[in-house]
């Protein structure tokens, strides 16, 4: 087994460029904060900070040599043995650095796979984790290795002529190929079981958003449960499933899940499969967002583009406002609208939570259809199925034995159930308005 993870603590530069030409929607001292926060989740020490201007990015070292001496000299004087940049870097970018400073270099991504294989904790997690790490280290093998010189001749010692990384390589890569093939068992498993919470109707509610927003809280707030969380970015990195605890929401789990971020490393978005899959099976999204957060507004349209992304657009979402207790009444007089897509919680100080529940309701039943269908005499095992699942109110039979069935059901079931099996629609389908139940 390949063995990627270090454990240790440093003493760290952290380094920011702001090129006016690809300035986004937020300041560089405001991505800086989050940039600090991500450090110091890791554990790292902070020695120095470096914010500068730069036209762009130089090829080879990514920023120009007159600022990779300072850099040098600074990590001398501090002490520090990690630089850390705020952006992605090249492999060679990474490397030619390194063999400037001495020091171990680290980018945006390789810092944040740290900290999910700080946080990994459950079986699933670390797999997923391992792999997006290995990914990541398959294009930088030849960063920080001292043996990937070519294999020694002499007696006993000659080989096939492979270079040391080649065979590192090779390991990788098979090492990889094992990761898959567990992951693929595991997201075969979760599908079974996503098909038993199907039959049982019970409804699946996703808590998404940014990190940091407070979605473990508030997960922790409708299940009683005690799942870990704290006031640092990724607290939580394994997707939790969870059977609810508030009157009224009887048949409904939820699914905490790990935070976005911006500029997600694409490595995470492919390895963390089952925690997408667990998104996509779901009813509802819960939309978690820090409303003290002056930054608000571009984290949660980062969210909303990174589920566009992901195609989970189309489900139907609800955006719930935390931590409203840290801002003035005004200011929330001002923002807030009258909507059952907007709630204003504080899941620390239990606020708002009945407002959730109304909100959780409406768009459940948004999506609720009453249609009648057509079952030839042979179809019984989909009329005793339909009947298991209660979906059926009302059962007619005519002269020569056809069975018309009124349904109350999903619309995404009752999509999937026409598409796979032989059944007539008799009319139109009709969305059930809130005053029908």
């Amino acid at each position: 087994m390949l063995e990627i993870k270090e454990s240790f603590y440093h003493r760290a530069i952290i380094i920011q460029v702001d090129f006016p030409k690809k300035r986004k929607e937020f300041s560089s001292m405001d991505a800086f904060a989050e940039f600090k926060g991500l450090v110091l989740s890791s554990g790292a020490n902070i020695s120095h900070e470096e914010i500068f201007k730069q036209t762009k990015p130089i090829s080879g070292l990514f920023i120009s040599k007159g600022r990779v001496e300072r850099i040098k000299i600074l990590a001398e004087e501090t002490h520090s043995d990690l630089i850390i940049f705020n952006h992605d870097l090249s492999p060679s970018q990474e490397r030619n650095l390194e063999n400037i400073f001495q020091k171990r270099v680290l980018d945006r991504t390789g810092l944040i796979l740290d900290i999910f294989s700080v946080r990994a904790s459950s079986h699933v997690g670390k797999l997923q984790v391992e792999l997006a790490q290995l990914s990541h280290l398959s294009t930088r093998l030849v960063r920080g290795w001292s043996h990937l010189e070519r294999q020694k001749g002499g007696i006993g010692l000659r080989g096939p002529g492979e270079t040391q990384l080649e065979t590192d390589r090779r390991l990788l890569n098979h090492r990889i190929k094992s990761i898959k093939k567990r992951l693929d068992k595991t997201h075969k498993q979760r599908a079974v079981n996503r098909y038993s919470r199907k039959k049982s109707s019970q409804a699946l509610v996703a808590l998404v958003g940014y990190t940091n927003a407070g979605k473990t809280t508030l997960f922790n707030l409708l299940t009683q449960s005690q799942i870990y969380a704290d006031d640092k970015l990724f607290a939580t990195l394994d997707s939790i499933t969870r059977k609810n605890s508030i009157l009224g929401l009887d048949d409904i789990l939820f699914s905490d899940t790990v935070g976005f971020i911006s500029d997600l490393p694409t490595q995470l978005i492919e390895s963390f499969k089952a925690t997408l899959d667990e998104l996509k099976a779901a009813d509802v999204l819960i939309h978690v967002i820090d409303i003290s957060d002056p930054d608000f507004l571009f984290k949660s349209e980062q969210v909303i583009k990174i589920l566009e992304d992901l195609g989970l657009s189309s489900i139907p979402q609800i955006k719930v406002y935390n931590k409203c207790d840290k801002i003035e009444l005004n200011v929330k007089r001002n923002l807030a609208k009258k909507s059952n897509d907007e709630v204003w919680i504080s899941a620390l100080r239990n606020q708002g939570i009945n407002e959730l529940v109304s909100s959780i309701h409406f768009h459940r039943q948004k999506n609720i259809m009453r249609q009648w269908i057509e079952l030839e005499p042979d179809q019984g095992k989909i009329r005793s199925k339909l009947y298991s699942l209660d979906r059926v109110v009302e059962e007619t039979t005519n002269e020569v034995g056809l069975i018309k069935l009124l349904l109350e059901i999903d619309e995404k079931e009752l999509n999937s159930l026409v598409s796979h099996n032989d059944i007539r629609l008799v009319s139109n389908k009709k969305k059930i308005s809130i005053a029908d139940f």
